[in-house]
């Protein structure tokens, strides 16, 4: 193993570009061939009852977290050099509000960062446009024009606590070791989301709903293990461990394009993106259903632009989407994901019945 991360750290730039578009590419395959989408289940819940594809997006979440534990505890990733545990303060208003704003974002463009970018991979120019506007809006937030107004709300809500993972502050308050924290939370997390996902028969019988969610964890997975590995904490510049996430790497890849003789080979997040659009591309043509789409009609061109906005500032301001923080921020078990999560399916709900009010005054 250290013969291993010691190749890895020396090649650190070229294993993420490289491992990024390997993983972007399976998870891209995988979201298109099975039909995986977070934005899906819940209107799968709000128009027919239907909790299979959000039980699949529990079970990601769940694989996810028992794979990235395993392997912090292996010590073969950083966790608490993430993003996702490294900042000193809960950002609760952000993870809430921008959750929210995300979710309801999402509803708009009939998908989240990853559904759009599986959907522009098989030939959907509004899924291809929804990127460009969420990837543009979502530089605005970070540092455009957008950026003060986030950053006072960050401030002024931003929340002390002695850690920000659920298995650290359990270890605090019960005076355990923080490895005990981490196994116990682990466990009864995973055991729960097991029992929920699997205690239902119409989920355990979905042979397509059960690999969509154990390939999507497995993919995240792997993002830990090549980013964990390739950490130097030694180098001028480290470069955090992360996995998959798909708000701000659509920005980097956007960026990437335009400034690509600045920095020939592209980071993680940037390589996963073009690794998703190729992977999704591959599956569609394999499956017969490349199509080239484009929007229907006016209403249907403002609603995309309007929700691929929302999503851009709403998922910086809560630092991950539907993938960044609902499966690869919890399987860190930072608290902030968790209330991101939480957010983004109410924010979902929200949108839901506003668009189907909408639809309805419409007709």
């Amino acid at each position: 193993m250290d013969a291993l991360r010691e190749t890895f750290t020396q090649h650190g730039p070229l294993v993420a570009a490289l491992g990024g578009f390997i993983v972007g590419c399976l998870f891209g395959a995988i979201v298109f061939a099975t039909n995986y989408c977070a934005m899906g289940s819940l209107s799968d819940i709000h128009n027919f009852g239907d909790y299979r594809r959000f039980r699949a997006w529990i079970l990601a979440a769940a694989t996810a977290l028992v794979g990235t534990q395993a392997l912090h505890a292996a010590g073969m990733v950083a966790l608490d050099k993430s993003m996702y545990l490294a900042t000193p303060g809960l950002n609760w208003a952000g993870h809430i509000l921008g959750g929210v704003m995300f979710g309801f974002g999402m509803v708009f463009t009939g998908g989240c960062p990853s559904r759009n970018l599986a959907r522009a991979g098989s030939g959907d120019l509004r899924s291809l446009l929804t990127l460009v506007v969420l990837g543009l809006v979502a530089y605005m937030a970070i540092g455009g024009i957008f950026a003060p107004a986030r950053t006072v709300l960050e401030q002024a809500t931003s929340l002390g606590l002695p850690a920000q993972s659920l298995g650290d502050l359990l270890a605090r308050a019960a005076s355990l070791g923080p490895g005990t924290g981490h196994l116990f939370v682990t466990l009864l997390l995973a055991v729960a989301a097991g029992v929920y996902c699997f205690a239902n028969a119409s989920f355990r019988g979905s042979r397509v709903h059960v690999l969509s969610g154990l390939g999507v964890g497995l993919t995240v997975i792997v993002g830990w293990v090549l980013t964990g590995l390739a950490f130097d904490d030694m180098a001028t510049r480290p470069v955090p461990p992360i996995s998959l996430t798909y708000v701000r790497p659509t920005g980097d890849a956007i960026e990437w394009l335009i400034r690509y003789t600045a920095g020939p080979v592209p980071g993680f997040g940037t390589a996963s993106v073009f690794g998703a659009l190729l992977g999704a591309f591959a599956a569609s043509l394999k499956m017969g259903r490349f199509r080239i789409t484009s929007f229907s009609d006016t209403g249907d061109t403002l609603r995309n632009l309007f929700g691929a906005a929302l999503m851009g500032v709403g998922g910086v301001m809560a630092l991950g989407c539907t993938v960044g923080q609902a499966i690869t921020g919890v399987s860190t078990l930072a608290l902030g994901s968790f209330l991101t999560f939480a957010a983004i399916v109410a924010g979902g709900f929200w949108g839901l019945r506003v668009l189907e009010r909408r639809i309805l005054a419409g007709a």
